[in-house]
């Protein structure tokens, strides 16, 4: 507990028999409840987690899941048993061991204090990162903060995937949690549905950590695409909630000239290059006109991020 707050820590958790239990062995103190939820593990996570359950059951409970829902089905279902419980403020810690516990209390400090209402880690802000992560993970993970700031409309917050966090209990019952996304992609469909909802995000710099005998099951050539088809269409469901239906905004339109006029004239430029390349004639109108359309494409999608960053501004 901090400043009469109740902490709960919710531990997705899939064969991590080697690691899970240094996780609940140093979970901080002013933790009240642990809430392991065993994602249809086939070693014996859910044993060594039953041990720890039956000497404190007041601290931790096991929840076991007899179909494999992913990551985030995990997590839904930890939010779920906490919301329960009334539990002030929900914090998640994968199973792992990659998530520090040293950085927990600055992790939830700004949900207890009332300045946020979900706060997340971001470990892009350490100069250490770079030598840390594998690069190609870090090069991934910057390509997805990135189309993760334009669809959920949190320019501050960037390392999208980091399933550190924090949320309040407010957060979690204003939130539909069969309707968030069970999978990989889980944080950034979170944030969109925030966004949609003006809740405060704040980003907290937490120390990587990686190479301790952890397993990581994510393949970077199907979760980009996967998860880059899931921001498009939280990005779209989020103008239509946001800009739209609940308050109308002239950034829509911005948008919407921005992706008709882009593409097009991108298209047009690379055949035009390729036609002058090969020897043929182009000419100046055809050349103009290509150019009119990427400049007034770029021009109108960058006005429509600079209002989308003043509107979500008071969010931070």
């Amino acid at each position: 507990m901090i400043e009469n707050k109740r902490i709960g820590v919710v531990v997705p958790a899939h064969n991590e028999e080697r690691l899970i239990g240094q996780v609940l062995d140093t979970m901080p103190a002013f933790v009240d409840r642990v809430f392991v939820v065993d994602d249809l593990s086939g070693d014996r996570t859910s044993q060594i987690v039953k041990g720890y359950e039956e000497k404190w059951p007041e601290r931790f409970v096991l929840i076991r899941h007899f179909e494999n829902q992913g990551v985030g089905g995990a997590i839904v279902t930890g939010y779920k048993k906490a919301m329960d419980e009334k539990i002030d403020v929900v914090a998640v810690m994968a199973g792992d061991a990659q998530m520090h516990p040293a950085d927990l209390e600055r992790i939830v400090s700004p949900i207890v204090r009332g300045e946020a209402d979900y706060s997340k880690g971001n470990r892009l802000f350490r100069g250490e990162s770079w030598e840390m992560i594998p690069h190609y993970r870090y090069l991934g993970n910057s390509v997805l903060s990135l189309l993760t700031k334009i669809a959920s409309g949190y320019w501050h917050v960037a390392d999208s995937q980091s399933g550190y966090t924090a949320i309040s209990l407010i957060a979690i019952r204003s939130l539909n949690l069969d309707a968030i996304y069970k999978r990989y992609g889980m944080p950034n469909d979170l944030l969109i549905k925030l966004n949609i909802n003006n809740f405060r995000v704040k980003d907290v710099s937490v120390r990587p950590i990686y190479n301790i005998g952890e397993k990581s099951g994510i393949r970077l050539g199907k979760v980009v695409p996967k998860i880059s088809w899931l921001l498009l269409k939280g990005f779209l469901n989020r103008m239509l909630q946001k800009y739209i239906i609940r308050d109308f905004h002239p950034l829509v339109f911005f948008y919407f000239l921005g992706i008709s006029l882009t593409p097009p004239g991108l298209l047009l430029g690379a055949y035009l290059f390729v036609l002058r390349l090969m020897g043929y004639h182009v000419t100046p109108v055809s050349a103009l006109f290509a150019a009119f359309l990427i400049i007034s494409g770029f021009q109108s999608l960058f006005f429509a991020m600079w209002f989308d960053m003043e509107y979500n501004k008071h969010l931070k």
